[in-house]
Parts: structure tokens; C-alpha cells; sequence
């Protein structure tokens, strides 16, 4: 038997419509978008609109050419950081960031860059009115993930979004966590920048992502690259119009053949459903270890603050070897560490031996659950 409760690093089962969209692809067109004439050309071109679209649908974008494809929201990040951001600027970030986040920004602080990182508390969940005290004159850019990988916290992004829209400050949202799981309205939440990542909670393959830039604001962005593009091959300088300002090189257009579907999946079913189903598993999920002597669960009350991420350690127990033996012994997959988030594990106590961490996603069962909540049971028997 094997649980797969890892769904915050990569979601797993994908719905079957992601594979057939790849096969379909690879059988049927195959092709280069964009760097030939002919008609599997063309074919191949129509999958990356039809993935613009989608997502423009699913995050509310008025303009699907406002949006970015690519490797992942590792990517999109670097993007925004690496090409808006220059010395003397002044960020506004959370302590529940990601090191896709924090990495860049302490490079670019090394360089000049003035960084004021929000602690959240044990709650993980930033306080709105302590972004808009850290504002300077010189403030650029509230980057902020709008739920941490580690606890699950969920941040009042529309909150935050008011806050920068009020100062002329550009807001860029990491998703990562929350994409495909929860309700993202870039006019609502006035956010400038979008970034997301397709093989978590969009239910994606690996190695597909994106950025949603505000019409205008590529002007103010730097390419991460520079290369071939299918447009204006006549000239030796990257186009400066989107989205080809930022595409340079092959895309990986398999792959965002298969995030289509999966994207159109999560339409036909709707966030609200998906969002209400993990709950469901979280609350199950939570209830059960906090029953269990010895078992300390870290993240927000109530359930409704926090996305399906579970971080929990048992007494006297390393989160790898209690990882080990939920594998081993029990089939359970989940993820012990830091998450590659030391800043979140920090603000809530973990540090620096981790938690860790299950995470249900949309196809998870209640047995399966349960069957979790029973082996953390039997692990925290054998230390007593």
C-alpha cells in the first residue's frame, strides 16, 4: 500500500485528462511552436494560447498575451527579482518565504538591495498593518507567498494588494502553494506580478509554470534571457512586446499541452469544490494528531487559515527518521526538513531540525487519512 501525502512538493495522482493531453500532442503535432510555417507549426502555437487563455480564466486575467509560460515558478521569480530590482531599491517580504524567494533578494541585498522581511509570528500569518508601517519612500516591490509550504499559513493577499495599490507600490504574489487550490483574482487582489507553478495544485506536469505581468509593466522588467524567440527574427535585439519579451528558446510545449487539461480539469470542477474537498482532508487530518500524546502540529487555527500542509513532529523523534519509518514501515510518503523555507521554520520554533509534513491533495481519501493518522499513532507509541 502506498499513501502519497506530498502533495505541497508535487501533486500526485494528476487527473488522467494531463496525460492524454501529452499523448495527444506528442501523436499528433509534435512540432516547434512558432518557428515554422506550416500547419503542426501552427497546431503546436495554438497549445500555448490555448494554455494564455486557460490561465487566464482560472486567475481572472483580462489579457491572456499578459501571460508568461515557463520552467516553473522558480523561474518566474528570477524573472521579476533578477529584472526589476536594482540598487537602492527598498522590498517588503514576509519571514514565510521560500528560498525561491529569499535567495534571490539576499543576493540582490549583497548588491544593494534594502530588504525588510515581516516576522509572522507562530501563527505564520502576516500582520497587513506592519507591510504598510515598513513602507519607505524608496519601497519598490510587496512580494509575499500566499501560503507558506511549511504550516499551510494563508496571508491576506487582497489585504496586501490594497495596501501596495494605495502607495504605487507593484505587488507580486508567489502561488506556488495556492494556484489551483484556492481563489487567486489578480484585479480583486490588485496583484501586479502572478507567479505560479503547474505541477503542484494546477496538477501539472513537472517543468511547466508561469508569470502574469501587467500590461505595461514588461517595460520596467528586464529579460532573464536573451535568445530566439519566432518573432522578428530580423533583428539581433530581443522584442521588447510580450509575451515574447521573456520566451527565449524552445518551450516546453509537451508539458503545457498536458497543464491545459489539467488547468481545464480544475475549471470544470471548480476552486471552490477543490478548496472545500481539502479542508475536509486537513481537518480530518489535524484532529487526528493533535489526539495523539506527544505529537506537537504547527500552523494556524482555524482549519480555514491554512492550505492542505500539515507540519507536525513527534517527541523525541528526528522528522527524517519519523519520515523513514512512515515510508518503510507504513507505505506513508510524506516530507520532513526545512522545506527549503529555514525563514518559516524560524518564525515558528522549528528550527533547525524541521518538521514533518503531510500534505492531502484533491484526490486523497479518508481512509487514507485515517491510515496516516493511525501509523503517527504507532510511531509515537514506540518512543514512550
Amino acid at each position: 500500500m502506498t499513501i502519497y501525502l506530498d502533495n505541497a512538493a508535487t501533486s500526485w495522482p494528476k487527473p488522467p485528462v494531463m496525460m492524454e493531453g501529452m499523448i495527444d500532442f506528442n501523436t499528433r503535432i509534435g512540432s516547434n511552436p512558432g518557428r515554422s510555417g506550416h500547419s503542426l507549426s501552427i497546431e503546436a502555437g495554438r497549445v500555448l494560447f490555448e494554455a494564455r487563455d486557460m490561465l487566464s480564466c482560472l486567475f481572472n486575467i483580462q489579457d491572456p498575451m499578459c501571460v508568461v509560460l515557463t520552467s516553473g515558478i522558480t523561474h518566474s521569480l528570477n524573472i521579476v527579482l533578477r529584472g526589476l530590482l536594482k540598487p537602492g531599491d527598498h522590498v517588503i517580504t514576509s519571514s514565510m518565504e521560500h528560498n525561491s524567494v529569499m535567495r534571490p533578494l539576499r543576493e540582490l541585498e549583497q548588491n544593494g538591495l534594502s530588504l525588510s522581511v515581516i516576522d509572522c509570528g507562530d501563527s505564520g500569518i502576516i500582520d497587513p498593518d506592519r507591510v504598510r508601517n515598513a513602507i519607505r519612500s524608496n519601497t519598490v516591490l510587496i512580494i509575499i507567498t500566499h501560503a507558506s509550504n511549511v504550516t499551510g499559513s494563508i496571508q491576506p493577499a487582497g489585504d496586501i494588494g490594497r495596501i501596495a495599490g494605495e502607495h504605487g507600490i507593484l505587488f507580486c504574489l508567489d502561488s506556488a502553494q495556492t494556484a489551483g487550490a484556492l481563489p487567486v483574482d489578480v484585479e480583486s487582489m490588485n496583484i501586479d506580478l502572478l507567479c505560479f507553478s503547474g505541477h503542484k495544485s494546477l496538477l501539472g506536469p513537472m517543468g511547466t509554470g508561469g508569470l502574469y505581468i501587467r500590461k505595461g509593466l514588461e517595460s520596467r522588467i528586464k529579460p532573464l534571457m536573451q535568445g530566439g524567440t519566432g518573432s522578428r527574427s530580423e533583428y539581433e535585439l530581443q522584442p521588447e512586446f510580450m509575451p515574447d519579451r521573456y520566451e527565449s528558446g524552445t518551450l516546453n510545449t509537451l508539458g503545457i499541452a498536458g497543464l491545459v487539461k489539467s488547468v481545464e480539469y480544475i475549471l470544470n470542477e471548480g476552486v471552490d469544490k477543490i478548496r472545500k474537498r481539502e479542508q475536509v482532508l486537513v481537518e480530518r487530518l489535524v484532529s487526528g494528531l493533535k489526539g495523539i500524546s506527544g505529537v506537537t502540529v504547527f500552523g494556524p487555527q482555524p482549519i480555514n487559515l491554512r492550505t492542505a500542509a500539515v507540519p507536525f513532529n513527534v517527541a523525541g523523534i528526528n522528522p527524517s527518521e519519523a519520515a523513514l519509518y512512515l515510508d518503510e514501515m507504513c507505505g506513508i510518503m510524506s516530507r520532513p526538513g526545512l522545506h527549503c523555507a529555514p525563514s518559516a521554520h524560524k518564525t515558528i520554533g522549528s528550527f533547525p531540525g524541521g518538521t514533518n509534513r503531510l500534505s492531502p491533495g484533491y484526490f486523497t481519501t479518508e481512509d487514507e487519512i485515517d491510515a496516516a493518522v493511525m501509523a503517527v499513532h504507532r510511531l509515537a507509541a514506540l518512543n514512550k
